[in-house]
């Protein structure tokens, strides 16, 4: 059962995530570590009918972390409720959430670096002795009550894993950090997606998909739903490698998986700045995109795949990037 205590409305996106989300861990295609060593930690608590350690889920978004949370349910046989950091505003709003859970729960918080600290240091008794101290009353009149808990798993995911305090990170007995996947394992992801969905897809199809979907099962899914619209209005209703190749052509998609924001800062780090080094400030104002989506969505990609390094003064474009750009490396620097 999942049951979302903030947050409740889903969006469009929610739901067709949902759907084709997998169920258990034999059905997650990826992360086989994470996905070997978790089966281990699971079975062992249910061996000893305790509760799972508390696990810390992180890496760039996309690639599964709130499935995974999801999973961890399933195969403890137990519930799951969800929340999001930025939505737990008060020590109240945390007391309310973890008031509503019973014994074997999973709280699933996604972000959970953006919880206010004064919310944080509730969350340390809880996590370590299933406890919380509420206070109540009105100030010269308020008094501090201790509210039990039953045992329960907190996962918590975040994209900014050096943005947690040490005494939060301590407190997860189990810490994963989830890699870019590969090419094959992404193809695997898309026929998946397209089998639950009905929709049939060809190998070529697949792996064409794979190869411009950043590395990320998420992107796999979005673009492989925008190929289906096109597969069924503009071609035979099958998915195969010219309707996506058209699709992914219309949807400024590039054969490395670059879209127009990538693009843009890549340009504006060459032509603007001269290759760099320069601020991620600057790059932000120059192409009038928020820092935190350049630096969790657009650098993570672009640094796995060479197109750009971190130094001490700033991004420095790669070659890589001005050969993808048809820019001439020497030239450019005059």
């Amino acid at each position: 059962m999942d049951d979302r205590i903030i947050d409740s409305n889903l969006r469009v996106e929610d739901v067709f995530d949902k759907n084709i989300r997998p169920e258990s861990l034999d059905e997650y295609v990826g992360q086989k570590k994470i996905k070997e060593n978790l089966h281990i930690f699971i079975e062992a608590a249910k061996m000893r009918n305790e509760p799972l350690d508390h696990v810390l889920l992180y890496g760039p978004p996309g690639l599964g972390k709130t499935t995974l949370a999801h999973i961890i349910a399933n195969e403890l046989g137990s519930n799951i409720k969800t929340a999001t950091g930025p939505s737990i505003e008060k020590s109240g709003d945390l007391a309310a959430i973890l008031s509503t859970l019973e014994p074997g729960d999973v709280l699933f918080i996604d972000e959970i670096h953006r919880i206010p600290a004064v919310v944080e240091e509730i969350l340390y008794s809880a996590m370590e002795d299933f406890t919380i101290n509420v206070v109540i009353g009105q100030e010269g009149k308020s008094r501090s009550i201790k509210i039990d808990l039953p045992p329960f798993t907190l996962v918590g995911a975040t994209t900014r894993a050096g943005d947690l305090s040490n005494p939060l990170r301590d407190r997860f007995g189990i810490v994963n950090k989830l890699e870019f996947y590969s090419d094959e394992e992404l193809s695997q992801i898309v026929k998946r997606t397209s089998r639950v969905l009905s929709m049939n897809i060809n190998d070529d199809a697949a792996m064409e998909l794979a190869r411009r979907s950043r590395k990320t099962p998420r992107l796999a899914n979005r673009l492989f739903k925008r190929v289906r619209d096109f597969a069924l209005v503009e071609g035979t209703g099958l998915i195969d490698l010219d309707i996506t190749l058209k699709a992914l052509e219309r949807l400024n998609v590039d054969t490395y998986g670059l879209d127009n924001v990538d693009i843009e800062y890549l340009e504006a780090l060459i032509t603007k700045f001269n290759g760099g080094p320069v601020g991620v400030e600057t790059i932000s104002t120059a192409i009038g995109e928020e820092i935190t989506t350049i630096e969790d969505v657009v650098e993570p990609f672009l640094l796995q795949e060479g197109f750009i390094k971190r130094t001490r003064s700033g991004r420095v474009a790669c070659e890589k990037a001005y050969k993808h750009l048809g820019i001439d490396h020497n030239m450019a620097l005059f």
